[in-house]
């Protein structure tokens, strides 16, 4: 049973020093015309700041701060149960001058700084890892920078390397010559830098350049004039994605759940239709499940090993027992758990309920706020009652209780184990265990009075 997030724990070595991060997240983030914050845009069912939040916090570290700007309430608001620190940029003036509105917040950090971008989201722990072992590695360099080959490096910044990763520097595409924009390596941002270097060499930051903004790309030059050579890694163009429009989030999502859906395979899940399948971050799914096509999974889902999800279905917040039956057309809603060998069939929903073992229902059904017992069969059309405009109240189906179809059960209302319930019946007391309940009027036949009422009121219509 996996769930095969990036943001599993990275192992600490006894040795290691500490690490902070630093999260960018002050821009504004316009071309995702949007009132709401970039950062805070979902990646399966995730913000995408909490997406990289999570993998970074894999890696344990001592602190994490993450500088706002336009729209902070939002970001403070998403951070702040996580515990995570933040400091304001005021100006936008550049990244560097935004990585230095963290030094309040690092003031006596000694360690390693992770600085990264919160619409950067599928960076995974395991990478951030390499950028912090590289610091320590060949030549100790003073700066680590992560970077990746796009198919069209475009206007990306371009970093210069020789063919063992020491960079030379690295240079904003409006400010390369045409040799230097032929280069393919191309900056992500992304960098880890010793605290005892990254604030000293901030404060020496100059804004010469065609945007006038202080560049956090021009410490490695700095470092560089000093005579400690950087480094540069590289990983894939899909892991440093960014997200500033809303293309380019659909875009991310897509390499997202495609690498999830792989994963599912790989883990021994049959996908019948892979591309019509939508996960959520959190979704956990056992071997030989069979997901058939266009299910979509909310936050919260849990499939064990050997149940079937039909098409057409969602499931959120729910938990499928193991060789449960689901669909197609149902939606799980949360709170919603399926017994082993459970059965939820077509248009049924179920929302904060417990469906017990072998326990079947199988047609256009409403159950929530129940319990239905083991072997419990649940007649088409059945509904529980459970709201009256105020509150919520719970049914309780005993175990091996047969509801006839179209059936309303009025909660708070219990039906005893191995009970009845005659189909039509609105139950409104409890019904005692291998009762039968019958609660509908007599059925009452008038021989001809169909006839007569037709001629009737034909003769009416002529007049």
């Amino acid at each position: 049973m996996t769930t095969h997030s990036n943001d599993q724990p990275i192992p600490i070595h006894p040795n290691a020093a500490p690490v902070a991060v630093v999260i960018l997240a002050a821009g504004k983030g316009t071309r995702m015309k949007s009132d709401l914050h970039k950062v805070l845009h979902p990646i399966a069912g995730r913000p995408m700041l909490l997406h990289l939040a999570a993998s970074a916090g894999a890696l344990h570290p001592a602190k994490t701060v993450v500088v706002t700007g336009a729209g902070r309430e939002q970001v403070e608001a998403a951070v702040a149960p996580l515990g995570i620190a933040t400091a304001l940029q005021v100006e936008q003036l550049g990244t560097g001058h935004a990585v230095a509105q963290a030094r309040a917040t690092l003031a006596g950090f000694e360690g390693d700084v992770l600085i990264l971008y919160g619409d950067v989201p599928l960076v995974t722990a395991a990478t951030m890892q390499r950028m912090i072992d590289r610091l320590h590695g060949d030549y100790t360099p003073a700066v680590v920078v992560l970077g990746f080959r796009p198919a069209d490096p475009g206007a990306y910044g371009r970093v210069i390397a020789d063919a063992e990763g020491r960079m030379d520097r690295i240079v904003e595409y409006k400010d390369a010559s045409a040799a230097e924009r032929a280069a393919t390596l191309c900056n992500s941002g992304l960098m880890a830098v010793r605290s005892s270097d990254l604030f000293a060499l901030l404060d020496r930051l100059g804004n010469d350049n065609a945007a006038g903004e202080y560049y956090l790309t021009d410490i490695v030059g700095l470092a560089g004039a000093d005579g400690r050579a950087s480094a540069v890694i590289e990983t894939g163009a899909d892991e440093v994605a960014g997200v500033n429009s809303r293309g380019e989030l659909a875009g991310v999502e897509g390499a997202w759940q495609a690498m999830r859906r792989a994963q599912a395979m790989a883990d021994g899940a049959t996908l019948i239709a892979p591309d019509t399948v939508w996960f959520a971050h959190d979704t956990v799914i056992g071997r030989d499940v069979v997901i058939e096509p266009n299910v979509v999974f909310g936050p919260g889902a849990r499939v064990d090993d050997g149940a079937t999800i039909h098409a057409f279905s969602h499931v959120e917040g729910a938990t499928v027992g193991k060789g449960a039956s689901v669909g197609p057309f149902a939606r799980l809603r949360p709170g919603a758990e399926l017994g082993t060998d459970a059965k939820v069939g077509n248009f049924v929903e179920v929302k904060k309920a417990i469906i017990g073992d072998g326990a079947k229902v199988s047609h256009l059904t409403y159950i929530g706020d129940a319990e239905i017992g083991a072997g419990a069969n649940i007649g088409a059309g059945t509904i529980t009652c459970n709201y009256d405009g105020y509150f919520k109240y719970r049914t309780v189906v005993g175990a091996g209780a047969f509801i006839g179809s179209n059936s309303a059960l009025v909660a708070p209302v219990t039906i005893g184990a191995g009970a009845i319930v005659a189909a039509g019946s609105v139950v409104t007391c409890d019904v005692e265990a291998d009762a039968l309940a019958l609660v509908r009027p007599p059925q009452v036949a008038k021989p001809g009075w169909a006839k007569s009422f037709r001629d009737l009121m034909l003769a009416k219509k002529r007049g």
